[in-house]
């Protein structure tokens, strides 16, 4: 299915009451405020809350951010190519406010470039950045799965067992971007175990620029990308730092 398209069909189908919240000429806030308080206030007075508006907007931008980093991950969303956010918002069936929103955020992790009065563009990464990209990504986690080798137990690396099945699964359907979310959730969940939430956010950061523009890999590369994560963290549960600091060489390698 067009992952654009998904926001507006089926279960996820964004409602006409949830656009006209997200309506960036506000009516549909005025209807929701006290009679007579037009944003006004004084110091006796504290401004009603509108936590209801808040929340749908909320769902509506993040059910978008969703389906555009699907967009990404499939190659639908052109690298080189420049989109608008009205243009985008017709599409969902949505006004162009949460769109935008859902862009900016997607520039914040390197996916688009802002293009002043046109929009956003997705970005083009060659061979060459991409290649950095998994060395920055290797300088940072391997010493600290190797660090984690030694000392995490061998249960708590059992419990991400069905992380790394899942990978295996996503592989074998074949579908780049249920693999890349699969991906990046088994190795957040590695070194989640180091307990330090900087180092996890950084590292998910690196892990998803690399990822877009999606590279091209076929269903037998996934597969065998898969394995490599099964036999990693059978590796870890056994406590073989050899094998371990050769698996994650091998593995990095190979993203690059």
């Amino acid at each position: 299915m067009d992952p654009v398209k998904q926001v507006t069909q089926g279960s996820a189908r964004v409602p006409a009451q949830t656009r006209a919240l997200a309506a960036p000429d506000g009516r549909r806030e005025r209807e929701t405020a006290r009679p007579g308080a037009r944003g006004e206030h004084t110091h006796s007075e504290r401004p009603v809350p509108q936590p209801r508006v808040a929340v749908q907007r909320s769902s509506v931008r993040g059910q978008i951010l969703d389906a555009l980093r699907t967009a990404l991950v499939t190659g639908e969303l052109r690298p080189g190519e420049v989109y608008s956010a009205p243009v985008l918002g017709d599409r969902f069936g949505v006004s162009a406010t949460p769109v935008r929103e859902a862009m900016q955020q997607l520039a914040l992790e390197g996916a688009v470039e802002v293009v002043p009065n046109r929009g956003f563009r997705v970005v083009q990464r060659g061979a060459r950045e991409l290649a950095e990209l998994a060395e920055v990504r290797a300088l940072i986690e391997v010493p600290v799965m190797l660090r984690l080798a030694r000392t995490v137990p061998a249960e708590r690396w059992a419990e991400l067992r069905p992380l790394a099945e899942e990978t295996v699964r996503a592989a074998a359907a074949g579908c780049p971007a249920t693999y890349a979310e699969s991906d990046r959730a088994f190795h957040g969940a590695l070194l989640s175990l180091s307990g330090n939430e900087q180092l996890v956010r950084t590292a998910t950061d690196l892990h998803r620029r690399s990822q877009w523009p999606p590279v091209r890999r076929s269903r037998g590369y996934l597969v065998a990308d898969a394995a490599e994560h099964m036999a990693l963290l059978e590796a870890l549960i056994a406590g073989d730092v050899d094998v371990v600091r050769g698996l994650v060489a091998e593995h990095f390698a190979g993203a690059s």
